[in-house]
């Protein structure tokens, strides 16, 4: 099996989890919508960066590279030295890849609110349609 064939069972599973974590309350789940989330982004990625030949198949990201830099950072962020790559639409993607990361551990080990659950479930969403959206472009269903 292709590694695009095994990050879109991935990324199916994932997002499998987040609607029945969803359908059961958000407020009663956080923990799984934060793993799931950000499992599932990383696997999008990962999908996305394959399908533009961008990284080896072996190749591994890891959701800690998307720790938000800091404004005024002297040092690379993590994601940008990591990465190395240029992609289409990097800084949308990056964008909602920092918002996720963000709160991943308050919805995992807190006591998130509401409004910080739906931001986060909002940013995956969002990454899910862009990637969506490049990947279809190319020829390659998501879905």
């Amino acid at each position: 099996m292709t590694s695009i064939m095994v990050h879109k069972l991935r990324v199916q599973e994932h997002v499998q989890a987040i609607e029945e974590a969803i359908a059961a309350g958000i407020e009663k789940k956080p923990a799984t919508i934060g793993l799931h989330v950000s499992a599932c982004s990383v696997s999008l990625v990962e999908l996305y960066l394959h399908a533009l030949g961008k990284i080896t198949s072996g190749a591994m990201i890891k959701h800690e590279w998307f720790k938000k830099p800091n404004p005024g950072q002297k040092i690379m962020p993590l994601a940008e030295r990591k990465l190395g790559v240029e992609f289409p639409r990097r800084a949308e993607i990056l964008e909602q890849l920092y918002s996720i990361e963000e709160q991943r551990n308050k919805l995992i080990y807190g006591n998130p609110s509401k409004p910080v659950i739906e931001a986060v479930i909002s940013s995956h969403q969002k990454l899910y349609t862009i990637i969506k959206e490049e990947l279809e472009a190319r020829g390659e269903k998501l879905d």
